[in-house]
């Protein structure tokens, strides 16, 4: 199985064997239901969907509640599809211990909104650094943005103030440093994509 759906539970640290403070995130990964198996066949395609997370019947289609219960599933909040090539059948369920300690993951999410943001915040600009030579309220400005009467316009990707976050993040490389199987739980290293409690996805 390639990967799992999860959930951001939060940042702590742990000491490593030498002493070492390493700061970690720990993540709530599955279990997750196979709620549909795609083949060549009859998709085009190999993959897999998972569901994870429980939803109350009465918020759900009636097309949704079909598709469930054809997997004999409860109906779920999140659903999901890895492309893989794999022998889970229609109903299974997978759960954390597809991961092991010392794995290497990657993690996708959606990283924390900021709203409408400025230039020194969004792209790390200096400002003008100095209250002098006659700057009246103009030290976070973005200065000048055009070239000159040719092109006589601005050129795209110009970094400028605008919406800042709340964009699909993915971290690579994340090892793992615990496994809770009994908790259905995760430690990684390092920081992960998203608020507390936001869905995540887990990929080996």
């Amino acid at each position: 199985m390639p990967g799992l759906i999860g959930k951001k539970i939060g940042m702590t640290s742990i000491f490593s064997e030498e002493g070492k403070n390493i700061p970690c995130t720990i993540l709530e990964v599955g279990p997750c239901k196979v709620t549909q198996v795609k083949t060549e066949e009859i998709d085009g395609y190999n993959a897999i969907q998972l569901g994870f997370a429980d939803q109350k019947e009465s918020r759900v289609s009636k097309a949704a509640l079909g598709h469930f219960k054809k997997a004999d599933s409860t109906p779920l909040k999140k659903l999901i599809e890895f492309p893989a090539d794999t022998d889970v059948a229609l109903g299974d369920v997978v759960n954390v211990e597809i991961f092991e300690e010392d794995d290497f993951v990657t993690v996708t999410g959606t990283s924390k909104g900021k709203g409408f943001q400025g230039v020194v915040k969004r792209h790390n600009f200096r400002g003008v650094g100095d209250a002098t030579h006659g700057q009246h309220n103009r030290l976070r400005a973005p200065g000048s943005i055009g070239a000159a009467s040719y092109p006589a316009r601005v050129f795209k990707g110009m970094r400028m103030a605008g919406q800042m976050g709340n964009e699909r993040v993915k971290v690579e490389n994340l090892q793992v440093l615990r496994v809770l199987a009994d908790k259905n739980m995760i430690v990684v290293k390092g920081a992960v994509p998203g608020a507390n409690n936001s869905y995540i996805i887990i990929e080996k």
